[in-house]
């Protein structure tokens, strides 16, 4: 047993405060950190159970946090990276009311060649004003077939605007579209299904029965969601409109500003424009869409913040389990030590000395709980990340967050304890048997 030894000071005697005066808050403090460390050790069974809730609960405040960054980081860079400073004109914008998009279904008219030339030609800020339209078709080549393969219609310049890029051969030219030429630049799932082991550049492929030449392969683009992103062909526009437009063709166009500073104005010259053609009135709303990447990403905000929202309520009871289960062992812990404490106070430990000792216990182990529900989350995310499409991220901040969580759980349901403790007559606590 600790030996604790009361020095008193003489009546009216005074002295110096020395450096035994500056460490005294120090020792206070290191003393129930070695206590809370020693009576986990030596507890093993009933610290597990003790820290079991904080454990599960932080382990699900983590892997919460960590699948949203990992989702809104994933959407940021590969779902919603529309190209350097670049937004899009829809017959659509983002409209989350099943209602709301009926109702466009009728209002928005589909965006034609004219509208494109009509933007492209009146815009004065724009640097370049691109189109495209897609759908899905089947290629064939050398015996294999690929189906549901996206066929994009684009203008030379999308090439400037996108993160696609050609590995091998070249892009669609501006002599491809004025020629409506039968060429093809391939993802690389078309390629390595259908020339395999083969430069495909220059060589035929088959676009739902009619011929094409190769000129180019893409770089790889990955998966999106456990979703290839390779299995596409660019063809110029003029030639998809040829064989595939029909009254409900809609292009998408593209508009690259001059840089981030023009996005806004950008935005704004072509809703003018769209409406001066569309003859809108004041007070009619837009019958066409504009969205940029911080619509993409602002939407999925949305849809990962409702996730956020219903996840708290599971974790707030881990919490509060948790925190309850605490409570009781820290209860049964002032009993056992009752003793303890009256021996304390007899020796002149003061009120504050007491509550200090035991909250920082169990601050102490609330801490270590949370420091291991943050090391399994950890590892789960990298597993879940390493082995499956799921996008998962654990920042820093999140981590911070938990610990600081975990560390008030303890303070907060070991206070009633920490107070029954303090408040111990030392003469009824020195009764108590050993």
């Amino acid at each position: 047993m600790r030996q604790f030894i009361l020095v008193r000071a003489l009546p009216g005697a005074r002295r110096e405060p020395d450096q035994r005066d500056f460490m005294k808050t120090r020792i206070n403090l290191r003393e129930p950190i070695f206590v809370a460390l020693e009576t986990l050790r030596s507890h093993k069974l009933r610290s597990f159970l003790m820290l079991l809730g904080i454990v599960l609960s932080v382990s699900t405040l983590i892997m919460v946090v960590a699948l949203i960054s990992g989702v809104n980081l994933y959407v940021a860079n590969r779902v919603a990276n529309l190209g350097s400073n670049v937004f899009l004109v829809l017959r659509f914008p983002i409209i989350p009311d099943t209602n709301e998009f009926v109702k466009a279904t009728r209002r928005n008219k589909p965006l034609t060649w004219e509208d494109y030339e009509y933007l492209r030609d009146n815009s004065r800020l724009a640097l370049r004003v691109g189109a495209q339209a897609n759908g899905l078709g089947r290629t064939k080549a050398n015996g294999q077939t690929v189906e549901d393969t996206t066929i994009y219609g684009v203008t030379a310049n999308i090439g400037d605007m996108k993160t696609e890029q050609p590995a091998q051969g070249r892009y669609i030219t501006d002599t491809d579209n004025e020629h409506r030429s039968m060429v093809a630049l391939i993802g690389v799932d078309v390629s390595e299904k259908l020339f395999p082991g083969r430069d495909p550049v220059g060589k035929e492929l088959d676009i739902d029965g009619r011929p094409y030449e190769v000129v180019g392969v893409g770089k790889p683009i990955g998966t999106v969601l456990g979703q290839t992103q390779d299995n596409f062909v660019y063809i110029p526009i003029q030639t998809y409109l040829k064989f595939y437009a029909t009254s409900k063709t809609s292009l998408g166009i593209n508009v690259q500003t001059r840089g981030g500073d023009w996005m806004s104005r950008s935005q704004e010259e072509m809703e003018m424009l769209m409406r001066a053609r569309r003859h809108l009135k004041p007070n009619e709303t837009n019958n066409f869409g504009i969205l940029d990447s911080g619509s993409l990403v602002q939407l999925f905000q949305r849809i990962t913040g409702a996730l956020a929202a219903s996840m708290i309520g599971i974790v707030a009871v881990f919490m509060v389990i948790g925190g309850v289960v605490i409570m009781n062992v820290m209860l049964a812990t002032v009993t056992e030590r009752t003793r303890e404490i009256g021996i304390r106070k007899s020796l002149g430990a003061r009120r504050a000395d007491i509550l200090l000792q035991f909250l920082t216990e169990t601050a102490v182990m609330c801490t270590i709980g949370g420091m291991i529900g943050v090391a399994l989350a950890y590892v789960f995310a990298q597993i879940v990340a390493a082995n499956t499409p799921v996008p998962m991220h654990v920042p820093i901040s999140a981590v911070l967050i938990a610990l600081t969580v975990s560390t008030a759980v303890g303070v907060f349901f070991g206070l009633y304890p920490a107070n029954k403790a303090a408040n111990l007559n030392p003469i009824e606590a020195l009764r108590q048997e050993v």
